[in-house]
């Protein structure tokens, strides 16, 4: 029997992508060693409220950070593929991840693994997601540690049942459960808060800030479009 594929998911409003969501896609891709990374941008993102960047122009800077993660696995050797993803934009309403989830399992198949990688603050915010219950029914959650989010600390008696009941201790056996499994990584700490990069972006020092935390591509957009200021 084959081994079943192993696909990583990365979704998120990258309003915009930073070089946070490329560590975390990166440490992943090398970790889990996946054949394949999503990237996902929301299509409507729910939580988020308004003053969140149109949809098309997040995909553009998605696609866009997509070209510099590829020159990093390239020089890191790593071998996973890389697929900027329209499927949160080209579905109308709000963009749940359960609706995701779901569409990628049926696309995928029963047998492929299916990771979605995210940091510590959303898995103690999972229980704000629509049928966030339901999400460990069709993918595996790679977690990684942020600074400022001590899971132990913050944890929520429902967090804490669904560790007890689904967590792994090790990346071999994440990646050869197709959904259900929670793995915790607490080797990379890495910041992803892209509104607290949008507000520091607005200020005076913006050059020095977006060329230390927007990978180039990406930036070059939202420079010709005078984005975030």
């Amino acid at each position: 029997m084959d081994t079943p594929k192993k696909i990583g998911i990365l979704g998120g409003t990258f309003d915009p992508p930073h070089l946070g969501h490329l560590k975390l896609a990166t440490h992943f891709a090398k970790a889990l060693h996946l054949d394949a990374l999503l990237l996902i941008p929301s299509g409507e993102p729910w939580q988020k409220g308004a003053g969140i960047s149109p949809a098309e122009i997040r995909f553009q800077l998605t696609e866009a950070a997509g070209i510099d993660l590829a020159r990093a696995f390239l020089y890191l050797k790593i071998p996973t593929e890389i697929g900027i993803d329209r499927i949160e934009l080209d579905r109308a309403g709000p963009s749940y991840a359960i609706d995701t989830a779901k569409a990628l399992r049926e696309r995928f198949g029963p047998n492929v693994s299916l990771t979605w990688l995210m940091g510590a603050d959303s898995l103690l915010n999972l229980p704000s997601w629509n049928s966030w219950d339901q999400l460990l029914s069709f993918v595996n959650f790679a977690v990684a540690s942020r600074p400022h989010h001590a899971l132990s600390v913050e944890m929520t008696p429902e967090i804490e049942a669904l560790l007890k009941k689904h967590q792994c201790i090790d990346t071999d056996t994440l990646e050869k459960s197709p959904f259900g499994r929670i793995y915790l990584d607490n080797s990379l700490a890495v910041d992803l808060s892209s509104t607290e990069l949008r507000n520091q972006l607005k200020n005076a020092s913006r050059g020095a800030i977006a060329s230390e935390h927007i990978p180039s591509h990406a930036l070059e957009i939202i420079t010709n479009l005078g984005l975030y200021k």
